[in-house]
């Protein structure tokens, strides 16, 4: 029988052309899905016929009370090697196995980059001005050499944030709750005396640790109040790590010059959400790892996943 195999949330429809799908054969019917399941009971119906879901990041959950409510579910492809929305233990109860893929720290880093100089240069208020015959010079930017980045966590993406930083000639200094001072002293970086003094003392913030109930609301109403009224703070880790509806507050009171965000709390943002009309917000639609290479990497090795699952020699199995 020809199994079916669903990508979820391939909103830009690039799925199946980033990856050689034909040599699946005719052992698999592949389908993209480009509409954003957004609850269980549109998930539980629209997944019900396919035996494979490729789901990207960690957008869409699997928990056992969907995972019981798929029956012909037989594998699921996780695009990355990390996923904490995934209940392994149900999983492994209705007999689904759940694979991953790699994934490139460097599409998150290059962003993370973008959207701290679009906010100190004021990127895109300056050029919504000059394509709409507004002021000519509107904003004075803020210098990134001799400014002090604090990177929130300096593990594979956060260290080469600071590597990034360093060459801009910034001091570069980093906390996070297991960084030691050897760790540090090897990226070039000073080791913060503590959290609150990375974000009380830095010009820009840069967060990069990973989910999970240990780092949710790590920076809270009390660690923003911390921060200068001239710095900014970037996101491209994950939403639970900032209080979201503190810092809405921040930005709308003014308390900091300014975030970029690409992670949010509901994804994708429904249109009323205040996220998307906050001031001093510069955000993206979570692109930290929406790269041409990264997007390779993740359907040519789903396809390779699928290819093992049905020789009955699963890769890169997770957890």
């Amino acid at each position: 029988m020809r199994l079916r195999c669903a990508v979820l949330d391939d909103f830009q429809g690039v799925a199946v052309e980033s990856a050689d799908w034909s040599v699946l054969g005719d052992a698999v019917e592949v389908e993209s899905l480009r509409t954003h399941l957004a609850d269980e009971d549109a998930l539980a119906a629209a997944l019900a016929e396919y035996d494979i879901v490729v789901t990207l990041r960690e957008r869409v959950g699997f928990p056992d009370s969907l995972l019981a409510r798929l029956p012909r579910l037989r594998l699921i492809v996780a695009t990355g090697m990390r996923n904490t929305v995934i209940d392994y233990a149900a999983a492994e109860k209705y007999g689904v196995t759940v694979c991953g893929t790699q994934s490139s720290g460097t599409p998150p880093v290059e962003l993370t980059w973008a959207l701290l100089l679009g906010l100190a240069r004021g990127i895109v208020q300056e050029n919504t001005a000059l394509r709409t015959g507004g002021p000519w010079q509107s904003t004075v930017g803020a210098d990134l050499h001799g400014a002090r980045l604090g990177v929130l966590g300096l593990g594979r993406i956060g260290g080469k944030v600071a590597r990034v930083g360093l060459a801009f000639g910034m001091r570069v200094a980093a906390w996070s709750p297991r960084l030691t001072e050897e760790r540090a002293t090897a990226a070039g970086v000073e080791l913060a005396a503590s959290k609150e003094e990375l974000l009380a003392e830095s010009d820009f913030v840069s967060v990069h640790v990973p989910g999970g109930d240990r780092t949710r609301g790590l920076v809270g109403a009390a660690e923003l109040a911390l921060l200068k009224p001239t710095a900014y703070l970037v996101n491209t880790s994950r939403a639970s790590v900032v209080d979201q509806d503190a810092l809405l507050a921040a930005l709308h009171e003014g308390r900091i010059a300014g975030a970029g965000i690409d992670v949010f709390d509901i994804e994708p943002l429904p249109a009323d959400h205040p996220m998307r009309t906050a001031p001093r917000l510069l955000a993206t639609p979570h692109l930290g790892y929406v790269s041409a290479a990264n997007y390779r990497t993740y359907f040519t090795q789903a396809v390779e996943d699928i290819q093992a699952y049905l020789a009955k020699s699963p890769v890169r199995q997770l957890p």
